[in-house]
C-alpha cells in the first residue's frame, strides 16, 4: 500500500491534466493500493446501483449488473452509509452473486460510499483474490479517492436527480411524527445540504491547518455570542433568552477538541481544510447512525449543523435569499442553531426527513411554537422551492402542492383556529372558575427555561409541572449542582410569586439519558423515574440540594414521579428532609407531593395522603396502566373512554 500522499499527488496530477475520466480512476486506485479489483457503481433512479466502471470485472458487465440499494455488499454499504470490510466477502449473509461479473475468484473487499452534499451516491469497490482485512490507512484513502470520485460524478452529469417533468406538480402526501402540534401553510423553502467543497486537495499543510483553526475560532465566537445573546435579558428576543438550555448543549458539542483534533489529521494526509471537515463530518456520521440509544443519534443533526458552520468559516458565508414570510422549510435535519437562523426569517412551519421529538431542533421548535413533523422520507426528492406545501402537525402529514379544495379546507380551519386563539386572549385575564362560581387554578407545563416566557403571555397561574428532566435530555447528561440550581432560580424569578412544583427527574420509558438509563425490554414498566433516584441516592440528592440552593429562601414545592408504594414516598421524603437541614437560606415554605401514576398507589391513598402534603394525578401513565394500553400505539387512541 502506497502512502496517501503519493496517490493524491497522482490524483492531483490526474485531475490537472483534465483528461481525469472513470475508468482512469479505476485504473489508478486499483494500481495504487495493490487491488485486484477496483470498480464504481453509481446510483440511478429507482434505488439501483449500475456497475459504472471496473477494472479486474468483466468489462461486459458494464451498465447490465445492478443491484437495489440495500441488496448485497454493495447495496448494503449504499443503504447504511458504512464501510464494509470484508476478509471473505462471498460468505457474508448479504452476499448477492452476480455471475456476469466473474468476481468468484475475489475473497476480500472493501467499499466505500460516495457522498455528495449529504446524499450517497454511488460505491466504491476494491477486491483482492487473498483474505484479508483492509487497514485503517487503505480505508481512509479509498474515502479520500471516494471524495474525488463524487465530484467527477456530479461534473460528468452521472448522477440522476430522480424523479423529474411531470410528476413535480401532482399532490403528494408524506406521513410522518409530529413534533411540534399545529398546522402552517405556505410556499416551501429548501434549507441547503451540507456545503460541497471547492477544493479537495492541500498544495501547503500548513497553510491549511492555520486556516482550520482560525474558522475554528470564528465558528466558536459565533457560537459564543449567540448563548451570549440569552444572558441579556429582555434586550434580546425571548426565543434566544428562552433557548440558553439547548444551545448551551451545543456549545459543549462544538468545544469537543477531539473533532478538530481528527480534522487536523486528515489535513495532514494531503486534504484541504474543507474536505477534511467534510470527511471527519462523514466518519462522525456513519459512527452515530450506528448508535442504537435515539438520544445519542439525535446528536446527529448538531453535528452536521457545527460541520456546516465551520464549513461556511472556511469557505465564507452562502448567500441565503429570504423566504415569504411563513414559509414551509424542508430539510434532510435540522440543527438548533439552524432552526434558529431560519426562525428569524419568520417560517411558518418545518418538516425534515430525519428528526424525532428527543431532537434539539424539535424541543426548539416547540418552545418557539414552530408546527413541527419529522419522518417525512422522500419528500425532497419530489419538492421545489416555491411549491405550496401544508405542515398538518396535529396529524403528522406534510401536503405537497395540495388540490385547492384541499388548501381551502386547511386555510378555514387556521382561520377558525386563529378566532378561537383570539377569544382565549380576550379572557386571559379573567378569572377561571366553572358555571357554579368554583375558582380554579390554570398552571403551565414546561420542561425548559424557554417556555417561561407563556406564563405571562397566557395570564397562567403558574407551574403546575416542571419536567427537570427536559433540559438534562436537552443536554445530553446530567448537569451539575450549580447549573441546575441557576435553572430552577430562574424558573422561580419568571413565576414571580406564583407558584411552580418541580417533579424529580422522570427518566427512563421513552426518556433514555446516556450513562443512567440504558434501553430495556419492557421500560414503561422498567428502571426508571423515583427508582433510579432511590436506587442511585446520589443522583436524587444532587438534584434536591439544588432545588433548595435554586429557591434562595423562596417557598419551594417538590413532587417525585411514579412512586408506586407509601414507603418509596417516604424515602424520597426523607433525602428531601436531610438536604433541607443542610442547606441555606432554608425555603420560607417546603410542600412535598408525589404523582399518582402507578395504579396500586390507589389503594394506598388512606396512608398516603396522611403524609404528602399534594398528589397530583399523572393521567398518561395511570391510564396506560389501568387500561393496558400503550399509549404510543395510534390504532388505540380513543378506543377506551378516560372519564368512564
Amino acid at each position: 500500500m502506497v502512502a496517501p500522499l503519493r496517490l493524491l499527488a497522482r490524483l492531483r496530477e490526474m485531475r490537472a491534466s483534465g483528461t481525469a475520466s472513470l475508468d482512469e480512476l479505476v485504473h489508478l486506485v486499483a494500481t495504487e493500493l495493490e487491488s485486484e479489483v477496483c470498480s464504481i457503481y453509481v446510483q440511478k433512479p429507482g434505488d439501483i446501483l449500475e456497475l459504472t466502471a471496473t477494472l479486474g470485472l468483466r468489462h461486459s458487465a458494464i451498465g447490465h449488473t445492478r443491484l437495489r440499494v440495500g441488496e448485497g455488499i454493495v447495496g448494503l454499504c449504499a443503504a447504511t452509509g458504512a464501510v464494509m470490510n470484508l476478509p471473505d466477502a462471498q460468505n457474508h449473509p448479504a452476499f448477492a452473486y452476480r455471475p456476469e461479473t466473474g468476481e468468484e475468484p475475489y475473497a476480500a473487499m472493501l467499499a466505500v460510499p460516495v457522498r455528495r452534499a449529504g446524499r450517497t451516491i454511488g460505491v466504491l469497490v476494491v477486491q483482492n483474490r487473498a483474505p484479508r482485512h483492509f487497514t485503517a490507512e487503505e480505508i481512509d484513502e479509498l474515502e479520500t479517492v471516494a471524495m474525488l470520485l463524487a465530484e467527477m460524478l456530479a461534473a460528468s452529469g452521472a448522477i440522476d436527480g430522480g424523479a423529474e417533468g411531470v410528476t413535480a406538480t401532482v399532490p403528494r402526501v408524506f406521513s410522518g411524527t409530529s413534533l411540534t402540534a399545529g398546522i402552517a401553510i405556505g410556499p416551501v423553502v429548501l434549507h441547503g445540504g451540507p456545503r460541497v467543497p471547492l477544493r479537495l486537495l492541500a498544495e501547503d499543510t500548513e497553510a491549511e491547518l492555520e486556516r482550520l483553526h482560525n474558522a475554528w475560532e470564528r465558528m466558536q465566537r459565533g457560537i459564543d455570542e449567540l448563548i451570549a445573546a440569552s444572558s441579556r435579558g429582555r434586550a434580546a428576543s425571548a426565543e434566544i433568552v428562552a433557548s440558553r438550555e439547548v444551545l448551551d448543549a451545543y456549545r459543549l458539542v462544538a468545544a469537543d477538541s477531539g473533532w478538530l483534533r481528527r480534522t487536523g489529521e486528515v489535513i495532514r494526509s494531503g486534504l484541504s481544510a474543507e474536505a477534511a471537515v467534510q470527511r471527519v463530518a462523514g466518519e462522525l456520521h456513519d459512527r452515530m447512525r450506528r448508535i442504537s440509544d435515539p438520544y445519542l443519534r439525535e446528536r446527529l443533526a448538531d453535528m452536521e449543523d457545527l460541520a456546516g458552520r465551520l464549513l461556511s468559516a472556511l469557505m465564507g458565508d452562502q448567500p441565503r435569499s429570504a423566504p415569504s414570510p411563513g414559509a414551509i422549510l424542508l430539510a434532510r435535519r435540522l440543527g438548533p442553531a439552524e432552526l434558529l437562523d431560519w426562525h428569524a426569517k419568520a417560517i411558518g412551519g418545518v418538516a425534515v426527513e430525519e428528526g424525532s421529538p428527543v431532537g434539539h431542533a424539535a424541543i426548539l421548535a416547540r418552545a418557539l411554537g414552530i408546527p413541527a413533523i419529522g419522518g417525512t422520507r422522500g419528500m425532497l426528492d419530489t419538492a421545489e422551492t416555491g411549491d405550496e406545501a401544508i405542515v398538518d402537525a396535529d396529524e403528522g402529514q406534510l401536503i405537497l402542492r395540495p388540490e385547492a379544495e384541499v388548501q381551502q379546507v386547511y386555510v378555514h380551519a387556521l382561520e377558525a383556529q386563529s378566532a378561537q386563539h383570539a377569544g382565549w386572549a380576550a379572557l386571559r385575564e379573567k378569572p377561571a372558575q366553572t358555571a357554579d362560581n368554583v375558582r380554579v387554578q390554570l398552571m403551565l407545563n414546561v420542561g425548559l427555561n424557554l417556555e417561561l416566557a407563556q406564563l405571562d403571555a397566557t395570564g397562567a397561574d403558574g407551574i403546575g409541572l416542571f419536567r427537570t428532566e427536559i433540559a438534562m435530555l436537552a443536554r445530553g447528561g446530567i448537569a451539575d449542582v450549580a447549573e441546575q440550581a441557576a435553572m430552577y432560580s430562574r424558573a422561580l424569578d419568571a413565576a414571580a410569586g406564583r407558584p411552580v412544583i418541580f417533579r424529580t427527574l422522570d427518566l427512563g420509558a421513552d426518556k433514555l439519558l446516556p450513562g443512567v438509563i440504558a434501553e430495556e425490554e419492557n421500560p414503561a414498566m422498567g428502571w426508571r423515574s423515583i427508582r433510579v433516584g432511590l436506587d442511585r441516592p446520589a443522583l436524587l440528592r444532587r438534584q434536591l440540594r439544588a432545588l433548595l440552593l435554586g429557591a434562595g429562601g423562596r417557598p419551594l414545592s417538590v413532587m417525585f414521579p411514579m412512586v408506586a408504594t407509601v414507603s418509596e414516598f417516604r424515602a424520597a421524603r426523607s433525602l428531601l428532609l436531610a438536604e433541607a437541614r443542610r442547606v441555606r437560606p432554608a425555603p420560607d415554605r417546603l410542600t412535598i407531593g408525589t404523582m399518582l401514576e402507578v395504579p396500586a398507589l390507589m389503594w394506598q391513598l388512606p396512608d398516603l395522603l396522611n403524609e404528602t402534603d399534594f398528589v397530583s394525578i399523572g393521567s398518561n401513565d395511570l391510564l396506560q396502566f389501568l387500561f393496558a394500553v400503550d399509549r404510543g400505539t395510534p390504532s388505540l387512541y380513543g378506543r377506551y373512554d378516560i372519564l368512564s
